[in-house]
């Protein structure tokens, strides 16, 4: 399975759905991803729901995109963590960049 992503009926939220490892073998495709979303989209949305790991350069990757995206995007959502993935996020304090559920 890759990564896939979704654009919602109105064209406003893209959703990335990741895979189970989010790792530095990712990076490519994850940036392809995002990078060239049309102008209607406000909100990105990572889904990491079939994610059960993920390394530091995962991290890195989502704050390049918050980075990268944030002239373009408003809100940037990290959704579906498993309880490991959670941790890691919580322990980073990611949840005062992103809007985890």
């Amino acid at each position: 399975m890759s990564l896939e992503t979704q654009l919602s009926s109105d064209e406003k939220v893209l959703t990335i759905h990741m895979e189970e490892k989010f790792d530095f073998g990712k990076v490519q495709d994850f940036r392809d991803a995002y990078l060239h979303v049309d102008e209607a989209v406000n909100t990105i949305v990572v889904d990491l729901a079939n994610t059960e790991y993920m390394d530091s350069s995962a991290l890195g990757m989502l704050l390049n995109m918050q980075k990268t995206m944030a002239d373009k995007i408003s809100t940037f959502k990290i959704v579906h963590c498993r309880p490991q993935v959670a941790k890691i996020l919580k322990i980073s304090r990611f949840d005062k960049k992103f809007d985890l559920s």
